[in-house]
């Protein structure tokens, strides 16, 4: 996990490759959910989506850090930050906030994450959200069914 970019890293001015380094940690974030895919449907994004629903638009690296996320619970408490909007083309009245970061920008990584998990859960199916967390392992195992004891015949 990386924590918030500041503007100076390792003594040197920031530069474009700060953000993509976060952009591309966003992306590997996404695609661990379940089902989780990339998507690129225009230039200028590869986005991360499920079952063809895109749960999390990124911008590609070398352009400026810019995401949206469907937020339905959160949308209004983060549209009170200064780097957040409401997305274009009619998303933000379905929940949908962007951010948009300059290269000296502090970049919330951690806060956009958890925005990802929200629009994670809000676009994919049920059955996909009931998998976060559980490993390979556990989703091999198939819980037996215990059979019920046959009743007992009475006399």
């Amino acid at each position: 996990m990386l924590p918030l970019a500041s503007g100076n890293i390792g003594g040197m001015p920031r530069s474009q490759k700060a953000t993509d380094a976060i952009v591309k940690a966003l992306r590997t974030y996404g695609l661990g959910y379940p089902g989780a895919h990339t998507k690129s449907p225009w230039p200028g994004h590869l986005d991360v989506a499920v079952k063809d629903k895109t749960f999390g638009y990124l911008s590609i690296e070398g352009e400026p850090l810019r995401c949206s996320f469907k937020l339905p619970s959160a949308s209004a408490m983060a549209l009170m930050l200064p780097f957040a909007t409401p997305t274009e083309y009619g998303l933000g009245k379905s929940g949908w906030v962007s951010a948009t970061f300059g290269p000296n920008d502090e970049v919330p990584v951690e806060l956009l994450k958890t925005w990802m998990d929200e629009s994670y859960r809000a676009q994919a199916p049920k059955k996909l959200v009931a998998m976060i967390g559980v490993t390979q392992a556990d989703a091999k195992k198939t819980p037996t069914k215990k059979k019920s004891p046959a009743p007992k015949k009475r006399k």
